[in-house]
């Protein structure tokens, strides 16, 4: 890997978008230190000072700079480090807004789609929280095969952006699909996503700071505690109002 000064990445090792910097920084070959966090025994010193403002990870430290918030970590290593190929963002200016649309996209809409897939007890809100996750996917199968051009991934014959966007949460979403018995992903109804999650989880960038699905399934039963017993308190304070 390249040479780099002082970079470490401050994560949990369970936290989908902490991925994202991982990959890009395994992109671009650099060398880097990874900080685990763990929350349940609460926040780090370094962490809080990192990120005063949100007070969550990822945070990059590269030197005296600390870069919160997973796209703009992206955007930061790809313009650091923009002599190392590949360059993770599109070079166009059209395609990078492009690019931007549909990560600000899975982040604002897909995403909380899955945590409700992922906390729903009721039949109903599987149902209803499932149609939501199909909807966004059918949407981003159509912008596949266009981002793609016939290629395997988004960013054409390399990850880019899009790729490490989308793909920090397929562990989850296969963690999803077993306590769920669905099927999120699937093959007949989205069969570029599908194809297309094969090529990024086995990736030599990828590959090795993927969580294990058995490992993390077992850590999502507490952080599904947390969310239900969050809810059922905010639940509880709306019947006080």
């Amino acid at each position: 890997m390249a040479e780099s000064s002082d970079v470490k990445v401050l994560g949990t090792w369970a936290s989908p978008v902490v991925l994202r910097a991982r990959i890009a920084l395994h992109l671009k070959s650099v060398n880097y230190e990874y900080v685990e966090e763990n929350f349940f025994q609460g926040k780090s010193e370094l962490l809080l000072k990192s990120n005063p403002v949100y007070k969550k990870v990822p945070v990059l430290l590269h030197g005296t700079n600390s870069i919160p918030e997973s796209l703009i970590i992206l955007q930061y290593i790809d313009e650091v480090w923009s002599s190392a190929a590949p360059p993770i963002l599109p070079t166009d200016p059209y395609e990078c807004a492009v690019s931007r649309f549909w990560a600000a996209y899975v982040d604002d809409k897909l995403l909380p789609a899955l945590r409700d897939l992922f906390v729903a007890e009721a039949e109903e809100a599987k149902t209803a929280a499932l149609a939501r996750v199909e909807e966004g996917l059918a949407l981003l199968e159509e912008e596949y095969g266009k981002m793609s051009k016939g290629k395997r991934f988004f960013g054409g014959d390399e990850i880019g952006y899009l790729d490490i966007v989308i793909g920090c949460f397929l562990v989850w979403i296969k963690v999803i699909e077993k306590f769920n018995e669905v099927k999120v992903i699937d093959e007949a109804k989205t069969p570029g996503l599908f194809q297309w999650a094969d090529g990024f989880c086995s990736h030599v960038a990828v590959k090795d700071v993927l969580p294990d699905v058995e490992a993390l399934a077992h850590f999502s039963l507490k952080v599904r505690a947390v969310f239900l017993k969050a809810k059922a308190i905010d639940s509880t304070d709306d019947t006080h109002e």
